[in-house]
């Protein structure tokens, strides 16, 4: 069948995207769900600076490929061997599919999952397949984190597909696939917060307000968030923030930190994806604290931090990839708090889009004017 998709054919085109336009809409072929695949009508995908890093070249990716990884759909078709999924039922999509089979999988760090790491390096679906193509037996288009979700249709493992509850709003839902699994899971997974923790959140992207979100339901006591806009900040200020830092006209936003949290926070969060906010998170974290990064920065960049410290003080440094989450479990769970009104998802939806304005919105999003912007079909 055929599908509209946003294409990326080379990374690095300089920006403003709205002219370079990196992602071409183009009309693809799409082969049929194989076994143990899921055919499905995407309903919403939101754009995400993990996409970003694959356009501008931060995060390399094989080229070409069909991106968007956040993201919403509805099963049209269940290929060979699928068991739990049938027409109709409303999906999230996890970004690292599960073969719950590996030594991950079987220790419950399904976000670590080996075949699944390596169909996505790969840009394959987890069974090694691609079934995208360039019209009229063209070349092959590699999936963008097994979902490829900027596109009318895809086609994805089954071990990619969390089914939710029917009836929740499309540009909602695909808010769960990564910014408050990443965010809300690396608090309560992650650093597993504690009641009346202090708590400092660097970076008011979707997925640092997401871990706002998870701190204030896991009943931080008190919670600093840290950005460079002042828009940001009052939104954050509204979600549960005790106090606000802006870290361009701070003197000195460690000081800043460990005065409000009374000598460093217990738990920070590094959302920015730029190793010398890491360290800043690192400084501004209590002796006996964890800090918890969630950002991406380029693989060559270092992140150097005194190496007495994590014995002296008993300091715990830890990655947190797709918040170190269960996608079957923690999707329908932190939906469940949403409805419950424990988690306002809804309040980090800033932009609804067109496909067509896809490139545009990445401007936005370069710009930090937005929290997340969402692809409506």
């Amino acid at each position: 069948m055929k599908t509209r998709a946003a294409v990326l054919r080379e990374m690095g085109l300089p920006a403003p995207y709205a002219v370079s336009r990196p992602l071409q809409i183009d009309t693809i072929d799409l082969a049929p769900p194989g076994p143990g695949e899921l055919l499905v009508k995407v309903t919403a995908a939101g754009l995400c600076h993990s996409d970003l890093s694959v356009i501008d070249g931060t995060r390399p990716r094989v080229m070409p490929m069909a991106l968007g990884h956040e993201a919403a759909a509805t099963v049209v078709e269940c290929g060979a061997g699928v068991s739990g999924y049938q027409p109709g039922d409303a999906v999230v999509f996890s970004f690292v599919p599960a073969c719950g089979h590996c030594q991950p999988c079987a220790t419950g760090r399904a976000a670590l999952c080996e075949p699944g790491a390596k169909a996505n390096v790969a840009g394959t679906l987890l069974s090694g397949a691609r079934r995208l193509k360039f019209p009229n037996g063209g070349v092959e288009i590699n999936h963008h984190l097994g979902v490829s979700g900027f596109a009318e249709y895809a086609v994805v493992a089954a071990a990619s597909a969390v089914k939710i509850r029917p009836g929740l709003a499309p540009e909602i839902a695909a808010l769960f696939g990564c910014a408050v699994l990443t965010g809300v899971g690396a608090v309560v997974n992650t650093a597993r917060v504690t009641p009346g923790s202090t708590v400092a959140v660097f970076g008011l992207g979707g997925v640092g307000l997401a871990a706002l979100l998870g701190a204030r339901a896991a009943g931080a006591g008190t919670i600093v968030a840290i950005d460079l806009l002042d828009s940001k900040l009052e939104l954050a200020k509204s979600l549960g923030a005790t106090h606000v830092i802006n870290a361009k006209t701070s003197a000195d936003v460690v000081a800043a930190i460990r005065e409000a949290t009374h000598g460093g926070a217990e738990f920070s969060f590094e959302s920015v994806g730029n190793e010398r906010v890491l360290q800043q998170a690192y400084a501004a974290t209590a002796r006996g604290g964890t800090t918890v990064t969630m950002g991406l920065p380029h693989p060559s960049k270092q992140f150097t931090i005194p190496a007495v410290s994590l014995t002296v003080e008993e300091r715990t440094v830890k990655g947190s990839y797709m918040g170190s989450a269960v996608p079957s479990r923690d999707i329908p769970r932190f939906v469940a708090m949403y409805d419950a009104g424990l988690l306002p998802v809804d309040r980090l939806l800033t932009h609804r889009l067109r496909l067509e304005d896809i490139n545009e919105g990445f401007d936005v999003l370069a710009r930090g004017e937005a929290v997340r912007q969402v692809l409506v079909f």
